[in-house]
């Protein structure tokens, strides 16, 4: 018996019907499948249907469409607003599906400037973090912050840099979220940076140091597993794997890296399940 839950981004999947990443996640015995928000790109009860007949779960949705006009620290106050309406259909679709965790990213992947002041920057994330928590709390929902590398952001990069954000918003309905490829950039430590944490952990996306499956890397996941079995962490290890390539999506839709799919989707829980094997023999 596992000691984690395991779920599968579907954001490698994207140039799929949901049906086949369904039964894919399934097939290879995974607890659930993460979904990715655009809500109006899914139908709920579609959804709702597939899952329940796979026998999996929706562990969480991974909004990766806050972007160039959805952004949430954006001196446009419309531009800003667009980016808190998202954030609540994120919600909404979540509470269709029975998800209890969405993905906040306060500045969109790809910005990696500020475009105000650092305290401008800091009370707008607070309050608009703030107006999607509470929405998503008055649908039964969580929210999770996640960081992202210097690449790719600016604005949050480590965990205790969200903890900090977490706090200045009082929701008590919201965590951090830690993405192990990110944190092999960021953090000086993967396990400690989790620990430090601690209770506010709420998500974790899992991959190897060079985004694909792990094994595939060179990251060693025992100390990070007991950590997490430390901390007692209960929410799911959701594995976000990607491709090596600035536009990993159109390598993808011109039918390359193939391995992202049935493969490493395979690989990906098996070599997680033999690392908890490995510590816990006897469990």
């Amino acid at each position: 018996m596992s000691r984690f839950k395991y779920s599968y981004n579907a954001i490698v999947y994207y140039q799929e019907e949901i049906a086949k990443g369904v039964d894919r996640v399934a097939r290879f015995g995974y607890d659930a499948i993460e979904l990715v928000g655009e809500p109006a790109t899914h139908d709920v009860n579609e959804i709702n249907k597939l899952t329940s007949d796979a026998g999996i779960e929706v562990s969480s949705i991974c909004s990766i469409w806050f972007g160039e006009e959805r952004d949430l620290v954006n001196p446009s106050a419309a531009n800003r607003q667009k980016a808190v309406d998202y954030g609540k259909s994120v919600a909404d679709f979540a509470a269709g599906v029975g998800a209890p965790t969405i993905i906040v990213g306060p500045s969109p992947v790809g910005k990696t400037a500020p475009l105000a002041g650092k305290d401008e920057e800091w009370g707008w994330a607070v309050e608009n973090v703030r107006a999607i928590g509470e929405y998503a709390a008055s649908v039964g929902v969580n929210i999770t912050l996640e960081p992202w590398n210097r690449y790719e952001t600016y604005f949050l990069n480590r965990l205790d840099q969200a903890v900090e954000l977490l706090e200045a918003t009082d929701l008590k309905n919201a965590g951090v979220h830690g993405d192990m490829f990110h944190m092999n950039i960021e953090e000086d430590s993967i396990p400690g940076a989790f620990l430090r944490a601690g209770t506010a952990l709420n998500h974790v996306h899992v991959a190897d140091t060079n985004r694909a499956a792990p094994g595939v890397g060179h990251l060693d996941f025992r100390p990070t597993l007991h950590a997490l079995a430390e901390l007692d962490y209960s929410g799911y290890l959701a594995f976000e794997l990607l491709p090596a390539s600035n536009d990993p999506f159109s390598m993808l839709a011109n039918g390359g890296s193939q391995e992202f799919l049935d493969e490493y989707t395979e690989k990906a829980i098996n070599h997680m399940k033999a690392v908890e094997k490995e510590l816990w023999p006897d469990a």
